[in-house]
C-alpha cells in the first residue's frame, strides 16, 4: 500500500482544489479491489458515509443539513454557556488542592465534550464512552482487532442516540436531524445520520481538546509570548490562531485519493493513490510563513494556516473552536496568573498520527 504525504502549504492547496483529488474511497484502488481490512487502524478515517468523504453535489447536500448550528450568530449565542462550563471547571480544578493537576482531564477535554454534547443532545451516561472510543479512533497504534471493534461501537452508540431522540425529540442538532431526515428529497439516509453524528460529535471536541491543551503548553513554555498577552500587545485570539498554525490539533488527515491521473507540486501521481493531507507540517513551511516558522510568535502577521483546511471542506466547527479556545485561556490565565508546568512532571503525547496534543499536561495552578 502507497500513500503520498503532502507536506507544503501550497501543494496541499492546490490537491483541495484540483478537481480529480477527491474524497470518496471509492477512487482509492486498494480500497475498490477490498483490499483494505475492515480492522486497518484507520478505517474509521476511510469507511465513513458523511460529509468528510463525501465530493460534489452530495457532500453539499450533508453540509447545508449541518451548517445551521455552526452559523456565527448560532455560536455567538453559545457563549454565556461556553464561560459557564469553564468558570464550573476552574472551579472544580482548584478545589483539588495543591498538588499537580492535569489541565487536559479538568479543563481542555471536558469543555468541548460538554459543549458538543449539549448541542447534540449526547447524555452525561454515554460520554464516557463516546470519549474512550473517540480516543482509539485519532490513536493509531490502536491494535487492528481493537479498531475494528471501535468502529462498530461507535456506530452502535450513535444509532442508539438517534433511536432515543427518534422517541424523544428535544431542542438539540441530533433531534433536528432526525426531523430532516424525515421530510423531502434532502432527507438523510439512517447511515448518513449515524456517521454524521459521529464526524461533528467527535470532531467537536477531540480537535478542541488539543487546541486549548497545546496553546496551554506554548505559553508556558513560552513565557516571552504568555507576557505580550499580559501586557495586551497580543489578544488571546492571536494566541488561538498561531497555535493552530504553530501546533495544530490535526496534524494529518487521512485521505483523499485521485480519481484520474494528477500532476501536483510539478510530481506525477497515478490514478487511484491516496494522498495524505499534512496540515501540521504545512503550518511550519518556510515558504508560507517565513523563515522563523518554527518559531511560536504571537506577534506574527498571519498568512493563513491550513488547521481548519480549506475549500467546501473547511471545518464547520471553526468558529465555535475559537470561541472555546479564547474563553477558555483567557478564563485560565485571569483565574490562575501563576499557573506553571508541574515542576518535574513529562508531558508525554497523545499516540496519533493524525492528532497532536497531550496525554496529560500537569500543571500547578497559581
Amino acid at each position: 500500500m502507497v500513500v503520498r504525504a503532502l507536506t507544503g502549504h501550497d501543494v496541499i492547496l492546490e490537491a483541495l482544489a484540483h478537481p480529480q483529488v477527491r474524497k470518496e474511497a471509492r477512487h482509492w484502488r486498494p480500497w475498490a479491489q477490498g483490499e483494505i481490512p475492515m480492522d486497518w487502524p484507520l478505517i474509521s478515517w476511510v469507511a465513513p458515509d458523511n460529509m468528510l468523504t463525501a465530493d460534489g453535489d452530495r457532500h453539499r447536500r450533508l453540509r447545508t443539513l449541518v451548517s445551521q448550528a455552526f452559523t456565527p450568530r448560532r455560536v455567538e449565542t453559545l457563549r454565556p454557556r461556553v464561560e459557564e462550563i469553564t468558570k464550573e471547571l476552574l472551579d472544580a480544578a482548584g478545589a483539588e488542592g495543591p498538588g499537580p493537576v492535569d489541565l487536559k482531564a479538568a479543563l481542555a477535554l471536558p469543555l468541548p465534550m460538554t459543549v458538543i454534547s449539549e448541542l447534540f443532545g449526547v447524555g452525561a451516561e454515554h460520554r464516557d464512552t463516546l470519549h474512550t472510543l473517540m480516543h482509539r479512533v485519532f490513536d493509531t497504534t490502536t491494535p487492528p482487532e481493537v479498531a475494528a471493534q471501535t468502529n462498530a461501537d461507535m456506530l452502535a452508540l450513535l444509532a442508539q442516540l438517534a433511536e432515543e431522540k427518534a422517541e424523544h425529540p428535544g431542542d438539540d442538532l441530533t433531534s433536528a436531524l432526525l426531523e430532516a431526515r424525515a421530510e423531502g428529497d434532502e432527507k438523510l439516509s439512517q447511515t448518513e445520520l449515524v456517521w454524521t453524528l459521529i464526524l461533528m460529535i467527535g470532531a467537536g471536541y477531540e480537535t478542541t481538546m488539543n487546541l486549548i491543551a497545546n496553546a496551554v503548553h506554548a505559553l508556558l513554555t513560552h513565557p516571552d509570548q504568555l507576557a505580550l498577552v499580559r501586557s495586551g500587545e497580543a489578544s488571546w485570539a492571536d494566541v488561538v490562531e498561531e497555535t493552530l498554525r504553530w501546533d495544530a490539533s490535526i496534524q494529518y488527515l487521512p485521505l483523499r485519493y485521485t480519481a484520474e491521473d494528477v500532476t501536483l507540486g510539478g510530481v506525477h501521481v497515478p490514478k487511484g493513490e491516496a494522498l495524505l493531507m499534512g496540515f501540521g507540517a504545512a503550518g511550519r513551511d518556510s515558504a508560507q510563513h517565513g523563515e522563523d516558522a518554527h518559531v511560536f510568535d504571537l506577534k506574527r502577521e498571519q498568512k493563513g494556516h491550513l488547521a481548519f483546511s480549506h475549500g467546501p471542506h473547511f471545518c464547520l466547527g471553526a468558529g465555535l473552536a475559537r470561541l472555546e479556545g479564547t474563553t477558555a485561556l483567557e478564563a485560565l490565565f485571569s483565574r490562575y496568573p501563576d499557573i506553571r508546568l508541574a515542576e518535574g512532571e513529562e508531558v508525554p503525547e497523545a499516540p496519533s498520527i493524525v492528532a497532536r496534543g497531550a496525554a496529560r499536561l500537569p500543571v500547578v495552578l497559581g
